[in-house]
């Protein structure tokens, strides 16, 4: 039967605690998150069912959530922080474009000034999306994500400054070939949000900063 993973076909998949999963089910994710679809064997029977869905997943940084946060002391050891992202393997974090670090909000942020308004992003995202709809026209393409690498190298092309960032993100936060990929991906969205024909630096550093969390642990 199709599982979780194929009932988010088209749709989103969230997982709430993500550690929490046993790691041999998280390691399942890595097939759907690469090929868009999931391959189940059984005895004389192979079965594939299409799941492609977007990913959205959620955790603490520790057991207690409390490592590295500026008002409350974390309880646990570093071996016990170690043991619980472990279940995360560094090849299923590869395949997630964004890593976002949310800390606790502060009292004067919340009383704070208004943010931008939510019918201006919209419009942004959709002047985006027509964007990306213009861009693959004809291919069976319908946004960056789905960019095989060799629609990366035609779409990611970078200037000087550019190639010279990422190849100093690469070497320092040790990024892998998919990792590498992922990142022109995302400056090339976050162009397209900027309205920007060109991936600019900036956008290549946006984009980096997304792959900077794993890091903090994987590295």
């Amino acid at each position: 039967r199709p599982g979780e993973v194929s009932l988010a076909h088209n749709g989103l998949l969230f997982l709430d605690e993500l550690p929490e999963f046993p790691r041999n089910v998280l390691e399942v994710l890595r097939q759907p998150l690469e090929d868009g679809q999931v391959t189940i064997a059984r005895a004389g029977v192979t079965l594939s069912f299409p799941a492609s869905f977007m990913l959205a997943a959620a955790m603490n940084p520790c057991p207690c959530g409390f490592y590295n946060d500026a008002t409350r002391e974390c309880r646990c050891t570093p071996a016990i922080i170690a043991r619980y992202v472990a279940k995360i393997s560094g090849p299923l974090v590869d395949r997630i474009d964004l890593h976002v670090e949310v800390p606790a909000v502060k009292y004067g942020e919340l009383r704070g000034g208004e943010a931008e308004k939510s019918a201006r992003i919209r419009e942004r995202v959709i002047r985006a999306r027509e964007t990306q709809l213009e861009r693959f026209k004809g291919t069976g393409l319908y946004g960056n994500a789905q960019m095989s690498t060799r629609h990366v190298r035609q779409h990611g092309t970078l200037d000087a400054a550019g190639e010279r960032l990422l190849e100093t993100a690469i070497a320092r936060l040790g990024l892998s070939a998919r990792a590498h990929d992922r990142v022109l991906k995302v400056a090339r969205t976050i162009a397209d949000l900027d309205s920007a024909s060109q991936i600019q630096t900036k956008h290549v550093a946006e984009a980096v900063q997304y792959r900077s969390l794993d890091r903090a642990y994987w590295a």
